[in-house]
């Protein structure tokens, strides 16, 4: 599960991969280290066109799952989308896209502590985005906040490729590589969305070193 990711990469990057994209992003700084609940840009179908925009990550919770709790801490990932919990968030009018220039999966080896290893399409971590859906919510995140209405997001899953899954067997985020790829996942019928909840090709990513 892919819970700690990085987008080091401006918005002239992000807003080069559409045409006549709204930015109301603000001023982004780099991102190095992106962690649930943290606020990121995340890129939406509007009425307009495209909208980049801020969300927080972490997708409302089932209802099972919040039986006795206080607060919705969010789901960061989704992988069941035939769920009914997440069917109602397929639509195209809920597709977005999260731009990233790494992502970290954790890796967990008897007798030793986990320790966070990072992918990245090449060493020097070019642009690219995984496939999410998102929804305006109202719930209470942290109890001294109490209730927030939220822009939220999250992102899919699929089964891990080679590289992923020497690590972190059970699960990768579903990643676009192209503007098509990106215009296929906003804009694809709801039943053809199992089909682009693939992984990606066997040596398309490197485990980089975080410090660089």
């Amino acid at each position: 599960m892919c819970n700690l990711y990085s987008l080091t990469k401006g918005q002239d990057a992000i807003r080069g991969w559409f045409d006549g994209i709204d930015d109301q992003a603000g001023n982004l700084p780099p991102m190095p280290g992106i962690y649930p609940d943290y606020s990121a840009p995340v890129v939406r179908g509007g009425a307009e066109g495209p909208v980049l925009s801020m969300m927080r990550w972490g997708l409302p919770s089932p209802a099972f799952a919040l039986k006795g709790k206080k607060t919705d801490r969010g789901v960061t990932n989704v992988r069941n989308i035939g769920s009914p919990h997440w069917r109602r968030w397929l639509g195209a009018e809920h597709r977005c896209v999260v731009p990233f220039t790494s992502f970290s999966e954790p890796h967990n080896r008897p007798g030793q502590p986990s320790r966070p290893v990072w992918f990245a399409l090449e060493e020097d971590r070019p642009l690219a985005f995984f496939a999410g859906i998102w929804t305006q919510w109202t719930s209470v995140r942290k109890l001294k906040d109490g209730e927030t209405t939220d822009n939220l997001y999250g992102f899919l899953t699929t089964e891990a490729n080679a590289e992923v899954g020497a690590v972190h067997p059970k699960a990768m985020p579903v990643i676009l590589t192209s503007p098509d790829a990106v215009q296929a996942w906003l804009t694809a019928e709801t039943a053809d969305l199992p089909a682009l909840q693939q992984p990606l090709p066997d040596g398309t990513l490197q485990v980089i070193d975080p410090e660089h």
